[in-house]
């Protein structure tokens, strides 16, 4: 196979500014969706179900999407700006409806449109870096993504605050609304981000047709989904660990940190009260002060990894998210809460947008990018699942277990997280570590 050529610092930008809109949306509903819930009326132990829809989406979108991406070959839009495109069209429009719900069931089933189709956007893109880059830039290149993933998420972290404070948009509820409008303009900008970003990248980067000794799997659908999980690479099982809990820690703060700041920090009892509003705004800050550690800790990789394996920057990265995310059940401070626990939490979540991916990429064989970096996401949205089922049933039994409770539990799991990024081998075709 030919190797490929290398691409500009402006041609990597290009290829990863679909990211920003990507993340934008996420941003939105990570910092958003579970106080829309209790606007809404959910009780504190349905909140992990409701949110099931991100984790089963991705478990079934994601590996079905890269095996189709692997085999798909559009004269014009190429192999897999198509998904770009028609998750984002779709996506947007989840985004400017949800804002718009009524019931319960409403929002619950838009975040189910929602998340499908910021998958079909999304897993694409992993394989897209893979399938342009040489692997002396991949690394690179999954950096980049989390350059904009962290400004994405940064600025819709702060999005709803500075509509309040500065574009004079109200943060109470409109006439037969349950929602504020606040996060119903938010959601509306969101939309026309994450369709533009997207739109960036499609016009401006060109797909190359698959070489000729680059041949398609013999197998496809569920059956080459089943052969690819039985020839696993190494490497790949010694990740699964590593992001099995990684993950299951991310979502433990998901879905809890924002409604957890309100009502166990705050101490705010109902969910209309200007202390409970509060809450959610200190817990937006937050997102945005570790999205904004992510983006310049992205960034800082692009020249740290140049002298430090990528295992080794994993590890402290881990441990640096898991101190903070497990200090959130002590510190009262704001300063304190925004400033240190959250930016350990945003050393490592830049790691996370990279660090495995350029661990991955190279073990994987090129014909089968779409579909390995699909189930890559299983060891993502599983631990998800088991956090949703067992969480909402131990919150519901048992009275001491609270939404502060659950955060600790996420900050824990990050730092088991960290013990299994030691156990990871040095690839063995390889002279030297893993390095970007």
């Amino acid at each position: 196979m030919s190797e490929k050529p290398r691409l500009s610092f402006w041609q990597i930008w290009n290829m990863s500014f679909g990211f920003f809109g990507i993340q934008f949306g996420w941003g939105l509903q990570m910092g958003n969706m579970s106080s829309i819930y209790e606007y809404l009326g959910a009780k504190e132990s349905s909140l992990p179900l409701l949110w099931l829809a991100a984790p089963l989406t991705g478990l079934i979108v994601q590996p079905i999407i890269g095996s189709m991406s692997d085999r798909t070959w559009h004269p014009v839009l190429g192999r897999r700006r198509p998904y770009f495109l028609a998750g984002a069209i779709l996506a947007s429009l989840a985004l400017l409806i949800m804002p718009h719900s009524s019931a319960l069931w409403m929002a619950a089933g838009l975040l189910w449109i929602l998340d499908a189709s910021v998958n079909v956007s999304m897993e694409p893109f992993r394989a897209f870096v893979a399938d342009l880059l040489p692997e002396q830039q991949r690394t690179v290149g999954f950096a980049m993504q989390s350059v904009f993933i962290g400004a994405g998420a940064v600025i819709a972290s702060k999005l709803p605050g500075w509509l309040r404070d500065y574009g004079s948009v109200s943060a109470e509820t409109g006439v037969g609304q349950a929602i504020p409008q606040t996060v119903h303009v938010a959601f509306g900008v969101g939309a026309v981000v994450f369709i533009l970003a997207v739109l960036w990248t499609v016009i401006s980067t060109k797909e190359h047709p698959p070489s000729p000794d680059e041949k398609p799997h013999e197998m496809s659908g569920l059956a080459e989904i089943i052969d690819a999980l039985k020839q696993m690479p190494p490497r790949m099982k010694q990740l699964a660990f590593v992001q099995f809990f990684t993950w299951m820690g991310l979502f433990c703060m998901w879905i809890f940190f924002s409604v957890a700041v309100a009502r166990n920090i705050m101490g705010a009892t109902d969910t209309h009260s200007k202390l409970y509003k509060d809450g959610i705004d200190l817990a937006n800050n937050c997102f945005a002060v570790y999205n904004l550690v992510a983006f310049l800790a992205a960034m800082a990789l692009l020249w740290i990894g140049r002298v430090v394996p990528a295992k080794w920057i994993h590890f402290f990265s881990l441990l640096a998210g898991g101190l903070g995310l497990a200090g959130v059940g002590v510190v009262r401070n704001p300063a304190i809460l925004q400033w240190v626990c959250f930016s350990g939490i945003g050393i490592a979540w830049a790691s996370i947008l990279s660090m495995p991916y350029a661990m991955l990429s190279n073990s994987l064989p090129a014909n089968r990018m779409g579909v390995y970096m699909g189930i890559f996401n299983f060891f993502i949205v599983i631990p998800q699942i088991l956090v949703a089922i067992v969480l909402s049933r131990v919150m519901e039994n048992f009275e001491g277990v609270s939404r502060l409770t659950a955060v600790v539990i996420g900050g824990v799991c990050m730092l088991i997280a960290a013990g299994f990024t030691l156990l990871i081998k040095d690839d063995s075709t390889k002279s030297t570590p893993d390095r970007i």
